[in-house]
């Protein structure tokens, strides 16, 4: 995959994609849920503020 040149890039916002902050979403916890197609997914801040997804 070949990165668009810097005049040309798009940030998520201006293509349309939802943005949310890790504050926004975990409010304060270090654990989420996340329901997909019946299932649920896992995502963590880690001890290093790396994030992970399980399912």
């Amino acid at each position: 995959m070949t990165a668009l040149p810097e005049a040309t890039a798009k940030t998520d916002a201006q293509v349309g994609v939802p943005s949310f902050t890790t504050e926004e979403l975990f409010g304060g916890a270090t654990e989420i849920g996340i329901a997909h197609q019946g299932l649920t997914y896992r995502l963590r801040i880690t001890r290093q503020g790396k994030l992970v997804l399980n399912k």
